[in-house]
């Protein structure tokens, strides 16, 4: 990278001040984070197994250094960098690649896309130490980082080892803008040592503006996620025989308390018009997996678990998909779609999803973690917004009770996804010119 790229200003003493605050009040925090991770279920993505030492930055060494360092969250920050992830597997195939997730879900869900493609950890606690020996053992050319997880001292290690970080699909909603500038003394300096940020809507390249981040650092590449829910084939799955199902399917994908609850009233008011339907509830936690099936017993209705078994049966109307990464599964044999964490205020879930199915798609009203998406959705009647069960059902009833009107709101949302792909090329090349 030229001398130009990589001058980000000196950062002052006072701003050095601020960042070792930040570090001790975090070294405090550190024991109330391992007994939260220990709290969890112990299985073998936990903190007592692979991730023990690799929080501490004692990660495992890749084949080859000199590649990428690839952080995503979760889940959905995982599903989002995919297509990025595979094109760099594509166009430097002898280029490694490490991606590390803060949660065991984000680290399954790496696992289940790409195998042993790529390398996996879990980012270290964000101590000057730990994020030096991660970077120490990878050795990455760059460093690129998903939506909004930016850390001080990773970012401080990385501009001090000259590592460009690059934002990508970078998200700074109006919210996070006014927190940010509450913490301006730890967040401007770090923001100056970032090498470019890729704002994923114009809302969020103006609060990058106005947080100070230079013009010729940022780029508006628009959203990845219209590339991503792109690529997938909506001829790819089958679900547990249900695309031979005479009747329709609503899937419920991504849930929160009290989403499933929801859900369950308004099929029972659907049923009574459609008694062929059929309702799948994907919890977006598998530790609520339980929780969800209890609740169904609770209401007294039969349904299925998926993980024990491999066939729909007729005389249980409700399919609890209790297994990760097969909910595209089951929007590919799905009618109608409701995106979770939206009645739930979660900010709402992926529902370009859905979208590359076809399908209509149900919200609740909030949609604040991807409001240019949604608000897309909504303008081309692909998307409507629900509050409570009588609303779901209501809506629900309109679009089971007319297929033109239903395929009318699914071929709207599929018209979205292509007007808006692009995004995957501009990034691949902000990424080209930061190194």
């Amino acid at each position: 990278m030229s001398a130009e790229k990589r001058d980000c200003g000196k950062p002052t003493l006072v701003d050095e001040l601020y960042r070792w605050l930040y570090s001790f009040l975090l070294l405090l925090l550190i024991p109330l984070a391992i007994a939260k991770l220990a709290s969890r279920k112990r299985d073998q993505h936990s903190l007592y197994q692979h991730g023990k030492f690799e929080r501490f930055g004692i990660v495992p060494t890749p084949t080859s250094h000199n590649g990428y360092l690839i952080h995503c969250v979760s889940v959905g920050e995982v599903v989002a960098a995919s297509c990025v992830i595979k094109q760099l597997l594509i166009d430097e195939p002898h280029t490694s690649i490490t991606v590390t997730t803060t949660t065991s879900t984000g680290s399954a869900r790496v696992r289940d896309i790409f195998g042993d493609k790529v390398n996996h950890c879990y980012l270290p606690f964000d101590v000057s130490l730990c994020m030096a020996m991660m970077l120490k053992r990878i050795q990455p050319k760059a460093v690129l980082v998903t939506e909004v997880e930016l850390w001080p001292n990773m970012v401080h290690m990385c501009w001090k080892r000259k590592v460009p970080v690059v934002v990508i699909n970078a998200r700074m909603t109006d919210r996070s803008a006014r927190r940010y500038q509450k913490i301006s003394r730890v967040f401007q300096p770090m923001l100056n040592k970032v090498s470019h940020v890729c704002a994923q809507g114009e809302g969020d390249y103006r609060n990058y503006l106005a947080l100070g981040l230079p013009e010729q650092k940022l780029t508006l590449t628009n959203n990845i996620k219209f590339d991503q829910a792109a690529s997938v084939s909506t001829a790819s799955a089958r679900f547990m025989g249900l695309e031979n199902h005479n009747g329709p399917v609503l899937v419920a994908g991504s849930t929160h308390a009290p989403e499933e609850e929801a859900m369950i009233e308004a099929v029972k008011r659907l049923w009574k018009t459609h008694p062929t339907l059929v309702l799948i509830i994907v919890p977006r936690h598998p530790e609520r997996f339980d929780t969800v099936a209890e609740l169904l017993e609770s209401h007294d209705i039969a349904f299925t678990r998926s993980s024990l078994a491999n066939t729909f049966d007729i005389n249980s109307p409700v399919i609890l998909l209790d297994e990760m990464g097969r909910l595209n599964h089951a929007y590919s044999v799905g009618t109608i779609a409701f995106v979770g964490g939206s009645i739930a205020d979660r900010g709402g879930h992926n529902a370009l999803e859905p979208a590359a199915f076809s399908l209509p798609i149900l919200m609740g009203p909030n949609t604040y973690n991807n409001p240019v998406i949604c608000q897309h959705l909504i303008d081309r009647g692909a998307l409507k917004i629900v509050s409570n069960a009588q609303e779901v059902a209501q809506t629900c009833g309109t679009w089971l009770s007319s297929q033109e009107t239903r395929q009318k709101a699914g071929n709207a949302g599929s018209l979205v996804l292509s007007e808006n792909s692009g995004a995957l090329h501009k990034t691949l090349s902000c990424l080209a010119h930061s190194i």
